[in-house]
């Protein structure tokens, strides 16, 4: 699996975190896309995509081989350069994605005229603080009329070590849902579930977790 947990807040923190996060190892996730984006995207005509918290590209790399035209954002400077050496790696055109450095708790970046026709935000979760319902709110009001609004989280810790992270608030996709505050018969629910998928602990060994989306469509103009 590819997860993103990336974003942070406070000028230089977040960042400071991350970037010593992606220096522990060569790679820190799979390079795969999250199997999650993979279900709700593969039906979809490929447009203009924002991805949150891009990581090491997975995701980007994934919509961008498909015909999307990506902006990909994550907080770490270290994940950003490696990400666009592994979109060279896989062949893609060095135009098709835009990599951008934000911390998200203070910047968001510029999408087309008319918004994004996909956003994106894969495991946006952070240790410490984080104003997640702000920057999911920015990202809603970001899509494109008739465009995507897709958020992966996890529901709740991982298998492996069941009290890591005991401060964490972990939303249900109804959770996600109202703190988007969306206006009434603007939008419309596509999928509010959990899932269960096999994830691999420390030592390799696989386990099970789950996870929840949320996929919203903005009403068409």
């Amino acid at each position: 699996m590819s997860q993103h947990h990336t974003t942070g807040t406070g000028a230089g923190a977040g960042q400071e975190f991350w970037d010593a996060r992606y220096l522990e190892s060569d790679r820190i996730w799979s390079g795969n896309a999250n199997a999650a984006l993979v279900t709700e995207v593969t039906d979809l005509a490929p447009g203009s995509a924002l991805d949150l918290g891009c990581g090491e590209g997975g995701d980007a790399i994934w919509l961008a081989r498909r015909g999307w035209r990506v902006t990909a954002t994550d907080i770490s400077g270290v994940a950003l350069d490696r990400a666009a050496r592994h979109a060279r790696e896989a062949g893609v055109a060095e135009d098709a994605i835009d990599w951008q450095r934000h911390d998200l708790a203070l910047s968001f970046p510029e999408g087309p005229e008319g918004g994004f026709d996909l956003v994106s935000a894969s495991y946006l979760h952070t240790p410490g603080d984080m104003p997640r319902e702000q920057i999911l709110r920015r990202a809603a009001a970001a899509v494109a009329p008739g465009g995507v609004l897709l958020v992966v989280g996890h529901a709740g810790p991982g298998p492996f070590d069941p009290e890591a992270h005991h401060d964490m608030y972990f939303p249900t996709p109804d959770d996600v849902f109202a703190s988007l505050e969306l206006p009434s018969g603007a939008w419309r629910v596509e999928r509010a579930e959990e899932f269960e998928r096999t994830q691999n602990g420390p030592d390799g060994r696989p386990g099970l977790r789950r996870d929840n989306v949320l996929r919203v469509r903005r009403a068409a103009a």
